[in-house]
């Protein structure tokens, strides 16, 4: 089982990703998006902490690390100009990332986006829904 954190849980692909994530026998443990969105987020993991600020959501991913939870995958689902910044967090945070399309807004930052990935042994899946 993979544990799975999701960025951008109140938008309108995030419960496709909440489906796959419980269909495939993974666990959601934590969820981010500045709208309160735990009707959709408790019909498929009701014990997955749920974050409206993203420096709160950042506290809570460090203290798992420390108690030892291993996060696998970040999940972005968060508006396109977002989606750099989200990627960057998971992969310091050690995690591998899928990301819906586009990966960046600008063409001129998945270099530094390889370079990451290099730095931190992550990987980052683009996927189309």
């Amino acid at each position: 089982m993979k544990n799975f954190v999701l960025i951008g849980a109140a938008g309108y692909i995030a419960p496709r990703h909440m489906k796959a994530i419980k269909e495939t026998g993974n666990n959601l443990v934590a969820a981010l998006d500045p709208f309160d969105s735990v009707g959709i987020l408790d019909s498929f993991f009701p014990n997955a902490d749920f974050f409206t600020e993203f420096e709160r959501f950042d506290r809570h991913i460090e203290k798992l690390k420390r108690e030892g939870t291993t996060i696998d995958y970040v999940t972005v689902c968060s508006p396109n100009y977002l989606h750099d910044a989200h990627i960057r967090f998971g992969l310091r945070h050690g995690a591998d990332v899928i990301c819906e399309k586009p990966i960046v807004l600008n063409p001129w930052n998945i270099d530094a986006l390889e370079e990451i990935e290099i730095e931190t042994g992550g990987s980052v899946h683009n996927i189309l829904q």
